[in-house]
């Protein structure tokens, strides 16, 4: 494109005007941001351009910020100049622009552009989610020593996750901090407005499960003994996601009922369990614990050794002989049966099992993680 510099006639009098400097230093820079427009190669450069001579601080906006300190006759000089100018390379930028855009679309086309007489490619094989993936070997495990896998609801009643499990009214388990109580609808049904309204503790009757363990008292009132089942599912705490919580993961929950049952059993189970998934060399320890449904009650942890070679244990699950009072909510007799129960956390046993050092990692949906599995 041919410059149109700007250009006024001299000073009266032979005396140079600080108009006509101005005016002479805009068509200066009229022809520099031309050819520079003109010289662009991409749309970046181009950007560059126009912020060098039209942005805040560029050479062309500096000259109208001098419009202010001129007489009323030199400022409507230079402000022609100055909108011959601005329009000019507006022009030439606007032309350019559309040449480095058609340009570059072309180039997108031609990277995209599918020969349709090649053979098709097949996709990758995908893999399990590696929480899928460790919750399938555990139910395998149980599965292998007799157990029956069965499920439940995730929308609960506080009867069946907080009362027949032996929790009294005024444990910090129940509170808004630990718990998330839920109003509306349950299992597609209008919940009952005595049962929804909210308490004086600000709770409700209906709550998402906090355990697996409201299906021990639903297993129990739904048959007779004796009992073997595992229960996988979904969680939900009030817990502030870190490297070792999160406020959904998800657990697998053990129940056994029969006659004769001890701590030995419980003990035996676990301790077949922890070999099959983490190796028959795996270190582990029972640690005594409380948990109002058991009683005694133990947890199992691991030896997890890091990247660094330091060694620690990690909690695994939790576990214990089921509480009188449990048996009696789901209708059994305590003096006739005997039972045990455990938690398996299935996001801590897939931590020691691959080494993972950060629960948040399994819901990142990072394909650098998926893709090893």
């Amino acid at each position: 494109m041919t410059p149109n510099p700007a250009s006024a006639p001299p000073a009266q009098d032979g005396r140079d005007s600080r108009a006509f400097a101005l005016t002479e230093e805009l068509a200066e820079l009229e022809a520099q941001a031309i050819a520079a427009v003109e010289a662009a190669e991409s749309l970046e450069a181009l950007d560059e351009v126009q912020s060098a001579y039209l942005g805040k601080k560029g050479l062309i906006a500096q000259v109208k910020r001098q419009l202010g300190g001129l007489e009323p006759d030199e400022r409507k000089t230079v402000g022609q100049a100055y909108g011959r100018v601005s329009g000019a390379f507006a022009q030439a930028e606007a032309a350019r622009r559309d040449t480095l855009e058609l340009a570059r679309d072309e180039r997108i086309l031609a990277s995209e552009q599918i020969d349709v007489s090649l053979p098709p490619r097949l996709p990758k094989r995908g893999s399990l989610h590696p929480l899928r993936q460790t919750l399938e070997d555990i139910l395998d495990v149980f599965v292998g020593l007799g157990y029956e896998v069965v499920t439940g609801p995730e929308v609960e009643s506080d009867w069946f996750n907080f009362d027949a499990l032996n929790t009294v009214m005024d444990h910090p388990a129940r509170t808004l901090q630990d718990t998330i109580y839920v109003s509306g609808l349950h299992d597609g049904e209008p919940i009952d407005p005595d049962q929804a309204a909210v308490r004086e503790d600000g709770t409700t009757g209906l709550l998402l499960r906090t355990q697996t363990s409201p299906m021990q008292v639903r297993t129990m009132l739904d048959r007779e003994p004796p009992v073997y089942v595992a229960i996988p599912g979904r969680v939900y705490r009030q817990d502030t996601p870190d490297a070792t919580h999160l406020p959904v993961f998800h657990q697998i929950e053990g129940l056994a009922v029969d006659t004769d049952l001890s701590l030995s059993n419980l003990y035996g189970t676990l301790d077949a369990f922890a070999k099959a998934m983490l190796g028959d060399e795996v270190k582990t320890r029972f640690r005594p614990h409380y948990f109002p449904f058991t009683e005694p009650s133990a947890e199992l942890d691991a030896w997890v050794v890091d990247a660094s070679g330091k060694g620690g244990w990690m909690e695994l699950l939790g576990s214990g002989m089921v509480h009188p009072n449990v048996l009696r909510a789901g209708g059994y007799d305590p003096e006739e049966v005997q039972g045990f129960a455990f938690g398996v956390g299935i996001e801590r046993t897939a931590m020691v099992r691959y080494g993972i050092p950060d629960l948040r990692l399994f819901a990142d949906n990072d394909v650098r993680l998926l893709s090893s599995f």
